[in-house]
């Protein structure tokens, strides 16, 4: 068909389509279907002209029109709760791996370290805290640091600085990961001489009922937070069949979604660390008991290592055996066999 013949066919409908609205979403989604048709018909045997610019022009709009009205379902945010964040993390459990057991390493040495020498827990801690700490121990207020500030204050003070610690180890990947391995020294050094100074009194089993309600969560968190900054430094190290900067870009953005997963349950710590644990060092009694009942404690304890256990790497593992998958644009595939 000659262009002119063509134009003369379609002229008055492609003229209709950019003047009037479609009445309704059938109607656009036909003129979309026909557009295409015509743009195809054109770039075929018509690429370079200006009526192929038009008909490419009025599909663009309406392409556009669709998408920019378009809601997200609401379930889109459980999706990827529950499919796109697991799933993302599952292709990174070798770093995850990798970063429990150098964290591990580094709480390892800082509790063999003072053991051999009882001062370097000073060192680290700091005098100050060691003496405040011993000096509660000796009155039989051993968690008396955790009951001294308003449980709201100490809520945002704590959650606000946990954050700031993940997002420092996150931004430590841009560094080729030293700075994400240094924090990770300093926590987990930091962690095993504070675990000491308290099995050294004789209260090691009591610390873990009274400080591991809230530090499982939080310390997992950590541990989180320094496999994204590992993420990111990866993604640059290792960009594998990509270029480097498309190697970059997909780790960078991968690892903020695990950065992202993290804040909800730094939150959690927190809530648990101002509210729970401040209510057990408030009714600490002078036999040592704290006022939760022990088997409470376990289950808080035991329940945040299931649950993190769970989502980070149960869950994950299970979804890519189920056939669940994460597509480039990160839109979350549903699982063919979800129900089963």
């Amino acid at each position: 068909m000659r262009e002119a013949m063509f134009i003369k066919k379609n002229v008055e409908k492609w003229t209709r389509y950019q003047r009037e609205k479609a009445g309704s979403p059938d109607e656009t989604a036909e003129r979309f279907a026909t557009l295409i048709d015509d743009l195809s018909y054109a770039k075929t045997y018509y690429p370079r002209s200006k009526v192929t610019r038009w008909i490419n022009g009025l599909a663009a709009g309406i392409y556009q029109d669709i998408y920019r009205n378009k809601k997200e379902k609401f379930s889109r945010v459980f999706d990827f709760w529950k499919y796109e964040l697991p799933m993302t993390f599952r292709k990174y459990h070798r770093i995850f791996l990798f970063t429990a057991l150098i964290f591990s390493l580094f709480v390892l040495i800082g509790v063999w370290a003072s053991f051999s020498n009882p001062e370097f827990v000073r060192g680290v801690l700091g005098n100050n805290y060691v003496a405040m700490t011993e000096d509660n121990i000796a009155k039989g207020d051993p968690f008396g640091v955790y009951k001294d500030e308003n449980p709201f204050s100490m809520f945002v003070r704590i959650a606000f600085n946990n954050i700031k610690v993940a997002f420092y180890t996150f931004i430590g990947g841009f560094t080729l990961g030293f700075i994400t391995l240094r924090i990770l020294w300093s926590n987990g050094i930091m962690l095993g001489s504070f675990q000491y100074l308290f099995f050294s009194h004789g209260l090691g089993m009591k610390s873990i009922l009274v400080i591991w309600v809230h530090g499982t969560i939080e310390i997992s968190s950590i541990v989180i937070a320094g496999a994204a900054g590992f993420i990111l430094a990866s993604g640059m190290l290792f960009p594998g069949t990509y270029t480097r900067l498309e190697s970059f870009k997909r780790g960078a953005k991968d690892a903020a979604k695990v950065l992202l997963c993290l804040i909800p349950f730094f939150i959690a710590a927190s809530f648990l660390e101002s509210y729970v644990t401040h209510l057990m060092s408030q009714t600490y009694d002078k036999e040592n008991n704290p006022g939760l009942p022990v088997w409470a404690s376990i289950l808080i304890l035991t329940g945040s290592l299931f649950l993190i256990v769970w989502y980070f790497i149960i869950w994950p593992i299970r979804l890519q055996k189920r056939g669940g998958m994460v597509k480039k644009e990160g839109i979350v595939q549903r699982l063919h066999n979800d129900n089963g």
